[in-house]
C-alpha cells in the first residue's frame, strides 16, 4: 500500500488534482506502521512499508541537502546562491522543530526541479493562513496519519518555504530585516496568495521603511497595483506615498518650476549654480528613451521662458550701459563685468532650454532686434564682453543643425546685428571658455551663412575674408563656406532661368 501511495505521488496525479492540493487518504497514509519518533524535526517523505521498521527520520535540512545535492553538483555556476539557500532552509527547519513533531507533510516544488519536503503543523498553518485554514478544515489526520499537502510548479519554491517559515516567527519585522525589495515583493505575493494577513502587513511595513532604487520603484508600483486586496488599500497607499503626487502639486507645477528656475538664475555659489543648471536642464529635457505612457516630460509654458529671457536681457542692457559710462580708472569695472558674464550665462542657459524644447525661433528675432545692446557691447573691451557673443554663436550652431527654423530675413537680421561682434570676440571666446567648441561654432556659422541669398552670402563672406586675413586664428575659420560660395558664384553659376519645356512635356504626357 505504501508502494502504491509512493507511485501515485511520483506520477503527479495528486498534483494534477489541485495546484495547491490537500489530501488525507488511507492510501497515502500508513495504517499499520508505528507512529513516528517524537523528534521535533521528524518528516515523512513517503509512507514506510508496514513490514519494514521505520528508519530514523531525517531532518528537513538533511533531506534538502541530499535531494538537491546532485543538481547543485552539476551546476556550480552559483555556489554562493546554493549556500544562501541552504542557510535559509536550515534556519526555517530550526524554527519548525521548536513546535514538536509535525502533523502535515508539506511538499513545495518549482518548475526547475527544486523540491522541499517538510513536516509542519496544522495549527500553525491554520492560524496564520486563511487559505490553509479553509483547506484543512474537515480533513482528518492524527498520530501516524499526517495530512499530505503538495504545492507544485511554484515560480520560486524558496519563497513559498520562507513564507511558511514566517508563520512560525514571533517577530516578523525582525525576520524580514535585511531582505531586499525584490525578495520582499516575492514574499508579499505568496502571502497574498495564501491569505497570510500578518505576512502581508509585515511585507508592506518593510517596503514602506526601506529605500528603493529607481528600478525597484518600478517593481514596487507594478506589483502593488496588481494585488487583489481591497481591504489593504490604505496600507498600499501608505507605501506608495513616496511616489504618489498630490493633486495640489500637479496644479501648482508651473509655479514650482518658475521658482526653481528663478532660484538657479539667482544662485550665488558658482559650483552649485553650474551643477543645478545641468540637472534642471536635463530634467526639463526629459528622458527621450522612455516609451512608457506613464512618463511624460514637464511642459514649461513658452511664455514663462520668454519672460525670463526678457528679464535677463534687460539686466544685460542696464549693466552694459553702466559699464560703458564708467570713466577709465574710476569705478570697479571688473566686478560689474562679472555681473555681465553672469547674466549672459543665464541667457545662454535659457536659450539652451528653448532649443531643447524646439521653441527658440522667436528668440532669434528677439536677439536680432537688440541693436541698443549691440551698440553698448561695442564700447566695452573684449575681455569683459565676449560672453555675450557666446549667445550669437549658440544660435548659429542651432540654426546650422536645423534645430531652429527661421526665415532668411530673421537670419540676415541676426548676422547684421551681431556678426561683427562675433568676429571681434572669437579669439577671447576660444581662449577663455572651457566649454567653447571652436569647430562646432565655425560649422554652424558656415551653414547659417550658406542658407542666405547669394547677395547676402557675398557681403558676409567678403567681410569675413578681410577679417580673417588680418586676425588669423582670432577670427572663425569658415573657409569651407567661402569655397562653396565661390563655386556657386563663379563655377556652377545657377542662372535662375531654365527651359522647362521638357518638364512640361513630361507633365503633358502624364495627362494623355
Amino acid at each position: 500500500m505504501a508502494e502504491a501511495a509512493e507511485n501515485l505521488l511520483k506520477s503527479g496525479e495528486v498534483s494534477a488534482m489541485i495546484r495547491q492540493g490537500f489530501i488525507s487518504s488511507p492510501r497515502l497514509s500508513p495504517t499499520s506502521s508505528p507512529p513516528p519518533p517524537a523528534t521535533a524535526t521528524a518528516v515523512h517523505p513517503s509512507p514506510p512499508r508496514p513490514s519494514v521498521p521505520s528508519p530514523k527520520s531525517p531532518t528537513l535540512f538533511e533531506m534538502i541537502t541530499h535531494e538537491d545535492l546532485a543538481r547543485r553538483v552539476s551546476s556550480r555556476t552559483h555556489p554562493s546562491g546554493d549556500q544562501k539557500r541552504l542557510r535559509l532552509l536550515e534556519r526555517i527547519a530550526a524554527m519548525i522543530a521548536k513546535e514538536g513533531p509535525g502533523d502535515v507533510e508539506l511538499s513545495v516544488s518549482s518548475g526547475d526541479g527544486f523540491r522541499v519536503p517538510m513536516a509542519v503543523h496544522r495549527r500553525v498553518l491554520a492560524a496564520g493562513s486563511r487559505f490553509f485554514a479553509e483547506k484543512l478544515a474537515g480533513i482528518g489526520g492524527g498520530p501516524g496519519r499526517p495530512v499530505m499537502v503538495e504545492i507544485c510548479d511554484c515560480d520560486d519554491a524558496e519563497v513559498y518555504v520562507e513564507v511558511v517559515g514566517l508563520m512560525y516567527s514571533t517577530d516578523l519585522r525582525r525576520s524580514l530585516a535585511g531582505e531586499d525589495v525584490e525578495r520582499v515583493l516575492g514574499l508579499l505575493k505568496v502571502s497574498v496568495d495564501i491569505k497570510f494577513d500578518d505576512g502581508i502587513s509585515a511585507c508592506l511595513d518593510h517596503l514602506e521603511a526601506i529605500p528603493w532604487s529607481e528600478d525597484e520603484e518600478e517593481k514596487v508600483m507594478s506589483t502593488l497595483s496588481k494585488l487583489p486586496i481591497r481591504q489593504l488599500h490604505e496600507s498600499i497607499e501608505r507605501v506608495l506615498q513616496r511616489v504618489s503626487v498630490e493633486p495640489s502639486t500637479s496644479a501648482n507645477a508651473d509655479s514650482i518650476v518658475v521658482n526653481v528656475l528663478h532660484g538657479v538664475l539667482q544662485a550665488k555659489d558658482k559650483k552649485s549654480r553650474r551643477d543645478m543648471k545641468a540637472l534642471i536642464a536635463r530634467l526639463l529635457r526629459g528622458d527621450l528613451n522612455r516609451s512608457d505612457i506613464r512618463y511624460k516630460n514637464l511642459e514649461v509654458p513658452r511664455e514663462t521662458l520668454y519672460q525670463l529671457c526678457h528679464k535677463h536681457m534687460d539686466c544685460l542692457m542696464l549693466l552694459l550701459s553702466e559699464a560703458a559710462n564708467i570713466v577709465e580708472g574710476q569705478g570697479d569695472r571688473a566686478a560689474l563685468m562679472g555681473e555681465v558674464a553672469r547674466e549672459a550665462d543665464n541667457v545662454q542657459w535659457l536659450v539652451d532650454i528653448l532649443i531643447d524644447k524646439r521653441i527658440a525661433d522667436e528668440f532669434v528675432s528677439l536677439w536680432a532686434n537688440q541693436s541698443g545692446l549691440a551698440t553698448c557691447h561695442s564700447k566695452i573691451p573684449c575681455i569683459y564682453r565676449f560672453e555675450i557673443s557666446m549667445i550669437t554663436a549658440q544660435l548659429c550652431v542651432a540654426i546650422g543643425k536645423g534645430q531652429i527654423l527661421v526665415s532668411k530675413d530673421a537670419k540676415v537680421s541676426l548676422l547684421r546685428t551681431w556678426l561683427e561682434a562675433l568676429f571681434e570676440d572669437f579669439g577671447w571666446m576660444k581662449r577663455t571658455s572651457r566649454t567653447f567648441n571652436k569647430k562646432m561654432v565655425e560649422d554652424g556659422l558656415s551653414a547659417t551663412i550658406l542658407t542666405l541669398p547669394m547677395a547676402e552670402q557675398q557681403t558676409i563672406l567678403l567681410r569675413w575674408f578681410d577679417c580673417f586675413l588680418n586676425k588669423g586664428d582670432d577670427c572663425p575659420n569658415i573657409q569651407r563656406a567661402f569655397e562653396i560660395w565661390w563655386r556657386r558664384a563663379f563655377i556652377r553659376q545657377y542662372a535662375g532661368e531654365h527651359d522647362h519645356s521638357h518638364l512640361q512635356m513630361v507633365d503633358s504626357d502624364n495627362h494623355i
